[in-house]
């Protein structure tokens, strides 16, 4: 099964998404801040990242244009799950290399609905 990470510095969202992404299947790995982020992705290529925005640190959007930047990690879809849900952070989250931008709260439906997409997309290939 896939390996979703979930990058976010709140333990109780990690525990969210990770209980309801592993109910239907997933694997996951979490991170706390964009760093351990970026370190975990290179080490352990996953399937999927969800990333929080505002965290200290490497914040989301650093984090994301890194990853979408780096040879070991372009190749990892990014979807950016924030409370930030202006149409400007959404445009600069994408801008940054993230495939898909969801404000919070996301509930459980659409979390495992948008992860299966996102990776039935990558299954596909480019250009899809």
């Amino acid at each position: 099964m896939a390996l979703i990470m979930i990058v976010d510095d709140s333990p109780t969202e990690v525990h969210v998404m990770k209980t309801a992404l592993e109910k239907h299947g997933f694997d996951t790995v979490s991170a706390a801040d964009g760093s351990e982020c970026i370190s975990l992705a290179r080490e352990m290529k996953p399937d999927l990242i969800l990333m929080d925005v505002v965290m200290p640190g490497i914040n989301g959007f650093q984090a994301t244009r890194t990853l979408t930047r780096d040879p070991l990690t372009k190749s990892i879809p990014v979807v950016m799950i924030t409370t930030k849900g202006q149409e400007t952070d959404r445009i600069w989250g994408l801008r940054q290399g993230a495939v898909d931008y969801l404000v919070k709260p996301v509930s459980e439906a659409v979390l495992v609905a948008k992860a299966q997409e996102v990776l039935e997309r990558r299954a596909e290939g480019p250009g899809t």
